[in-house]
């Protein structure tokens, strides 16, 4: 599986983020993309997410279900965790699962994979920051697709969760997945970069 964009032009608010943009990932690694605030980061994931479109250039994915489209093969994770705060940490999976459809996994397994297995009956208004992201994890495990899109993956976690989170990754690339994640912060595994240019 290989994901390729090609010349991308992005433009918000009658405002040209970035144009001429390329870059490419296969199965197996993890590009980071940097640049300062402004310059187009999160822009460029949900343009991959199919949340925006995009003002010029190709995205092309090769090698994924030729049934399905790219947004409906990649996860995105957003800077702000998307939870309903008044279901339990458990419903809130189970919305994500019923949602987003596919191939999905073991929901009690992957709130124990991020450590917040305790927590499966508290309404998710109830948690810490660092335990919501964790949640907002478990959804990445809970229904299984090849493409993560991650915007600053490791807001808000400790330590010990990015330790966790980074484990996570390094399981979904050695599964076949790929990841394209929008950082600021080291991420805790390899990856390539994609640095993009300065804001106007």
């Amino acid at each position: 599986m290989r994901l390729a964009g090609r010349g991308l032009r992005c433009v918000r608010g009658g405002r040209e983020v970035f144009s001429g943009l390329d870059f490419q990932s296969a199965a197996g690694e993890a590009l980071a993309v940097t640049g300062r605030n402004g310059s187009g980061k999160t822009s460029l994931l949900r343009l991959i997410a199919g949340l925006i479109q995009p003002a010029g250039g190709t995205l092309e994915l090769s090698g994924g279900d030729g049934e399905l489209t790219l947004p409906e093969q990649a996860h995105y994770l957003g800077h702000r965790d998307a939870l309903k705060p008044a279901l339990s940490v458990m419903e809130n999976l189970a919305f994500w699962r019923d949602f987003l459809g596919g191939e999905a996994g073991d929901a009690t397994a992957s709130l124990i994979q991020v450590g917040i297995d305790h927590a499966a009956h508290l309404p998710a208004g109830f948690l810490s920051a660092g335990q919501r992201r964790r949640l907002s994890m478990a959804r990445l495990l809970s229904v299984k697709r090849p493409i993560w899109l991650l915007d600053e993956p490791t807001t808000a976690l400790d330590v010990a969760g990015q330790a966790v989170f980074a484990g996570l990754m390094r399981e979904h690339l050695a599964a076949g997945g790929l990841i394209i994640a929008a950082t600021h912060a080291p991420l805790g595994i390899e990856a390539k970069e994609l640095r993009i240019g300065e804001a106007a």
